[in-house]
């Protein structure tokens, strides 16, 4: 009979404690949001583990072997093209935010500042490489071959009428060069990690309609599954798109 009991303890606590769904985050704003959300998924008797991961690389290479159920830190066009150099099958179950991308500078408070032989600092992976010189191309600070190529390169470069020097580095360290650079391109969750304010320190910023939504990317034929969906429907929540417009005042802007 104590055995019995014991046995019906165990599954009883099993049951309760529910299913795991392992997810893998930028600190912020990803770890942010997905920590409003953990509360809605216990309800539904799913625990919501995160992991936080500070780098691009990474989140995708766990999320393949299986080691995570999805991750949340990166947009369509990085998401395509990793998966395509790396030969992953991985797809997307929901856009959740943008992240603008913004110029920020140490030395000068205005573009027209720059001085000759200036060095800007760009993310080193190819689809925010390529994003971040669509930016300055916007913004006529220089010019591209073709603004509407999403993999650019500096070698795209047409038009460089200040003769400034590019400089690829890891887009975590950015802002930690921002003393040794003229203009440093960040991505905007690293911005915020910095303590940056995307609208009131950028020089120029991406609007609104910036097409790089971060989204929850999953291993292929996982779109559909229930605690992946009810992942989807937390984060796509009334809350979080007023939590992200009070917090983070434009410097994160909701996707859905």
């Amino acid at each position: 009979m104590k055995k019995l009991v014991l046995f019906l303890s165990l599954v009883g606590s099993i049951i309760s404690y529910g299913a795991k769904l392992k997810v893998g985050a930028s600190p912020v704003p990803h770890s942010q949001l997905l920590q409003l959300v953990k509360d809605d998924l216990k309800n539904q008797d799913i625990d919501l583990e995160i992991i936080e991961l500070t780098d691009y690389v990474t989140p995708n290479l766990l999320l393949d072997s299986k080691e995570l159920d999805a991750n949340f830190f990166q947009h369509k066009p990085y998401l395509d093209t990793f998966s395509k150099e790396k030969n992953l099958k991985l797809s997307i179950a929901g856009n959740i935010h943008v992240e603008p991308l913004g110029v920020y500078s140490k030395k000068i408070n205005k573009l027209d500042n720059i001085k000759k032989g200036g060095v800007v600092a760009i993310p080193n992976d190819p689809t925010n490489g390529g994003r971040a010189l669509i930016l300055l191309h916007n913004n006529e600070v220089i010019k591209l071959k073709n603004p509407a190529d999403l993999l650019a390169t500096e070698f795209d470069i047409i038009e460089n009428k200040n003769n400034l020097k590019f400089k690829s580095l890891d887009a975590a360290q950015i802002p930690r060069a921002l003393a040794d650079v003229d203009l440093a391109v960040v991505n905007g969750n690293y911005a915020l990690e910095a303590g940056l304010n995307p609208l009131t320190e950028a020089l120029i910023i991406e609007g609104k309609e910036s097409p790089y939504s971060n989204l929850i990317a999953v291993r292929e034929g996982d779109e559909k599954r229930e605690d992946i969906q009810k992942l989807i429907k937390a984060l796509q929540s009334k809350k979080i798109k007023e939590f992200i417009e009070v917090t983070y005042k434009g410097a994160v802007v909701p996707a859905f």
